[in-house]
């Protein structure tokens, strides 16, 4: 009786261990699946997280993000002449009070704010979040004691890699600048607050057809990743770095890890909205052609919508 429990036991023992052995292969199976460096060009993509945060996020390369800014601001702004990094981490007034995380946050000598934001995908109330954003550089500046009321400006800078869905069809239409205007006198009520959306998407001019160096800025950002060497047009100093910082080839170990998570993480983002998509247009496909079964044959249909014969014939 006691052989056979120790029997059992041992048996219990060895599919225990086998299973723990499986379970172990598995994860270890997964692991070298993630680890295995995805396919990637000479630079980074500036869409990731990694990216957008080396070029303009970092102490040593903040004249990037002063060019960047002193080009894209320079009707509104004048010449930037340094930046201050502030934590990108913000607080309400209260303990229990919502807090932001932007991309990047900082503000310049005078004490104006900006903050640089990549949207990677359409959100539905991403105007409304933007605005929400805008609110906390704007608290931040409220002294204790007495105060007049007087605000530095504050700039919601989005550089999107989609496009809006009210302006998508007008290509023409990418920077688009906005203020708080009188409505009757269509003037500027307020020049403090400034909200800037660019959707890179709609930049499709080619480097010869870029005429100014913001230009030539949204061309880099749109174009970057798919680049195998600095174009001899993009000769300025301050391009001649961004290539150095972006060149895959002069991180170590950690920065390229870091990199290969942040592009992974991109990556999957892009395709989860691109099969999401791709199921919307059929579901939408079928709809259309199921109003279509009682006046049209299958293979007229079938031309129409772009469903194969046989998808048609299954809706009857």
């Amino acid at each position: 009786m006691t052989d056979r429990k120790d029997s059992k036991i041992e048996s219990h023992k060895k599919a225990k261990s086998a299973k723990i052995d499986s379970n172990n292969s598995y994860k270890n199976k997964q692991k070298k699946e993630e680890e295995v460096p995805l396919p990637h060009g000479k630079y980074i993509c500036p869409f990731t997280d990694f990216g957008f945060k080396k070029i303009f996020g970092t102490e040593p390369n903040k004249d990037l993000l002063i060019d960047f800014l002193n080009q894209l601001l320079a009707e509104e702004e004048g010449k930037i002449i340094s930046i201050e990094y502030i934590p990108t981490e913000q607080l309400g007034r209260n303990y229990d009070d919502r807090r932001a995380i932007f991309d990047i946050y900082c503000k310049n000598k005078v004490g104006e704010r900006f903050i640089v934001e990549l949207q990677k995908s359409r959100q539905t109330y991403f105007k409304d979040r933007s605005i929400y954003y805008s609110t906390f550089p704007i608290q931040a500046q409220a002294p204790k004691g007495d105060w007049d009321y007087q605000l530095k400006g504050v700039y919601t800078i989005a550089i999107l890699d989609f496009k809006f869905k009210e302006t998508k069809n007008d290509e023409n239409m990418f920077h688009h600048k906005v203020k708080l205007h009188n409505v009757d006198t269509k003037e500027v009520f307020y020049d403090k607050l400034a909200y800037i959306y660019l959707e890179l998407p709609k930049f499709t001019k080619t480097l010869k057809e870029c005429k100014t160096r913001f230009e030539k800025w949204l061309y880099i950002l749109r174009n970057l990743e798919d680049l195998t060497k600095r174009p001899a047009k993009l000769k300025e100093k301050i391009f001649l770095k961004l290539f150095k910082v972006a060149e895959i080839a002069n991180y170590n170990e950690e920065e390229f890890a870091d990199y290969q998570s942040s592009l992974r993480n991109y990556r999957d983002t892009k395709n989860q909205l691109t099969t999401k998509y791709n199921e919307g247009r059929e579901d939408e496909k079928i709809q259309i052609a199921k109003k279509l079964l009682e006046i049209l044959d299958d293979k007229t249909i079938a031309e129409k919508t772009g469903l194969s014969l046989g998808e048609v014939k299954n809706l009857r």
